[in-house]
């Protein structure tokens, strides 16, 4: 067999080895009841089979000990009727020594011992008899030397036999006028030794009786412990899905029984919890939308107001007509929080709908440019676009991305201390990705997952020129997630952040990976790498200080690609210090 068939056929080996491990694994594992029943079976078997051991150690010792105390009698008694028969046997005559040899045995047949069916056979050095091979050599020589021995060894269960079975062999010296005569008396073990193998047996079965009744036992006391905490986690796992009515049925007054109670108070009160919040959330998410519907009438009529003061503020004088800018910038930021509180609860009221169509993202992102223009002017921050220069579509609600964007470009051009505000496109085939870098302030450690909270702001003390509403990023992190998409935060102190928005390219499929990271790279390769990609729509400048535009035409084309119409002019400026 060459060395590949080897190798094959130890690969299919190892795989059945595992197909047949892999479901014993996984019960083992899964399955309580299965693991003490198995514990309970190997120690319980390892108790039984130390204590058959010792058992039918015990017991053969005890039966072979007695029977060698009866075989030492036995010689005893019979070693004064063959001093009597031998004394006068020449050892060389085989028919006397024959003679003796029966009638040494006829005598000791009619006294009766408890030593069992035995034969004699008579030797010496003198002259050999028939006891020949049957007699072990070293029981010889202790018998030659004039002592009483004994050795087990194999003997024929009668004479003449032609087979051999256990047996046990005493020997003694037995002095006579013609010299030393050894008589050995034989006797089978064949009794004892069929009574060691009952009991051996009677050992065995008893012990697989009482493994297999030690298992049920344990399967049964496991089974009324694992079931109840089977039927808890049954409950519990109902419970989590959300059916707050599930209980335990419970049975008696014993531990379990107080358990599953317990589990029982325990859910009524997460029920009864769960519900007045509920209740709490419904009534807040109710005066939330009452009260944001409510403000509408008199906000008009404040608007209308304010409009006519505004448009003749020229009229008044420098402090009135400051007062009226003023007012007319907070009823814009009123509103805008108004619209903000109705769409809020919108989500929590899980009424928000998603009208997704296919778009090209690069519409999207220049309207979001376009709406931060005066923004980007007032900051005098640079706005810069990388992007490919063809279509980049999704399945997605233009609507509500664009409002991600704007957050995002508002919360870059906010922090970003006057620095450039980088956008940059990625894609896949399963996803599109948008980049927000600013290189301001940054975020501290743990605050990119707080930015997201409703009204969370990262400096208390810090001014902001747009007044915002403090709810932007949450909802752009609802509209995202309304797309199956994420939304994610980048930042370190004094290097800026970085959000990242990725969206399916298509309706339904779910996200397992960005075309880009959240962390940013600024590393001159990267950098020339993009540039040598992806074509700018907003052209950073030549640094001079004097500015640079992004055209009308330019800029409608993008959004007439998507589907859009960009009636302004999206505008730029790039800061003397750039």
């Amino acid at each position: 067999m060459t060395q590949y068939g080897q190798r094959s056929i130890g690969r299919r080996f190892a795989d059945r080895i595992s197909s047949i491990a892999r479901p014993l694994t996984r019960g083992w594992r899964h399955s309580l009841q299965l693991r003490v029943g198995t514990t309970t079976l190997l120690v319980t078997g390892l108790v039984v089979l130390i204590t058959g051991m010792f058992l039918v150690d015990q017991v053969t010792g005890g039966i072979l000990g007695a029977k060698k105390q009866a075989a030492i009698g036995q010689a005893r008694i019979g070693l004064s009727s063959a001093v009597q028969v031998l004394s006068n046997v020449d050892a060389t005559v085989r028919a006397d020594v024959e003679d003796a040899r029966q009638k040494i045995t006829q005598n000791l047949t009619a006294s009766g011992t408890s030593a069992g069916l035995f034969s004699i056979a008579i030797d010496s050095s003198a002259a050999s008899s028939d006891a020949g091979p049957t007699i072990p050599v070293a029981l010889r020589r202790l018998v030659q030397q004039g002592n009483l021995a004994i050795q087990y060894a194999p003997v024929q269960p009668s004479p003449g036999s032609s087979h051999y079975v256990r047996g046990l062999i005493v020997g003694e010296p037995v002095p006579a006028r013609t010299g030393l005569f050894e008589l050995y008396y034989l006797f089978p073990l064949t009794a004892e030794q069929q009574t060691i193998e009952l009991i051996q047996r009677t050992v065995l079965v008893a012990g697989f009786a009482l493994l297999l009744l030690v298992l049920i036992i344990a399967l049964l006391v496991t089974g009324q412990v694992v079931e109840p905490v089977r039927v808890a986690a049954q409950t519990a796992g109902r419970l989590a899905a959300g059916d707050l009515s599930q209980r335990i049925q419970v049975r008696g007054t014993d531990d379990l029984a107080k358990l599953g109670q317990s589990f029982n108070d325990m859910a009524g009160s997460l029920q009864r919890q769960i519900r007045r919040l509920e209740d709490l959330s419904r009534l807040q998410r109710q005066f939330t939308s009452d009260v944001s519907h409510e403000l509408r009438t008199p906000l008009t009529t404040i608007r209308m107001a304010a409009e006519l003061l505004h448009s003749s503020r020229g009229e008044f004088t420098p402090e009135l007509s400051r007062s009226v800018e003023l007012l007319n910038t907070e009823l814009d930021r009123f509103e805008g929080l108004l619209g903000d509180l109705l769409e809020v609860s919108r989500y929590d009221a899980g009424v928000a709908n998603l009208e997704a169509e296919t778009a090209d993202i690069r519409g999207v992102i220049a309207a979001a440019v376009a709406a931060n223009r005066l923004l980007a002017e007032r900051h005098g921050s640079e706005i810069i676009v990388r992007q490919p220069d063809h279509p980049v579509t999704a399945d997605m609600d233009s609507r509500r991305v664009e409002r991600i964007l704007r957050n995002l470009l508002g919360n870059a051009l906010d922090h970003g201390e006057g620095r450039p505000v980088v956008v940059t496109v990625g894609f896949d085939d399963d996803a599109v990705a948008v980049t927000v870098r600013d290189h301001g302030v940054g975020l501290r450690p743990g605050q990119a997952a707080l930015v997201f909270n409703r009204f969370w702001r990262g400096d208390p003390s810090r001014s902001r020129i747009t007044g915002g509403t403090g709810l932007g990023l949450a909802i752009s992190l609802e509209d995202a997630r309304l797309h199956d998409g994420w939304l994610q935060a980048w930042g370190e102190p004094g290097k800026g952040a970085q959000f990242r928005l990725t969206l399916p390219r298509h309706a339904g499929h779910t996200l397992m990976h960005s075309p880009l990271p959240v962390s940013p790279d600024d590393s001159p390769e990267l950098q020339d790498a993009i540039d040598a990609q992806m074509l700018p729509d907003l052209d950073p400048g030549s640094g001079s200080g004097s500015g640079s535009a992004m055209t009308v035409e330019s800029a409608a084309a993008v959004l007439h690609e998507a589907g859009a119409v960009l009636d302004s002019t999206v505008h730029v400026h790039v800061d003397a210090d750039q």
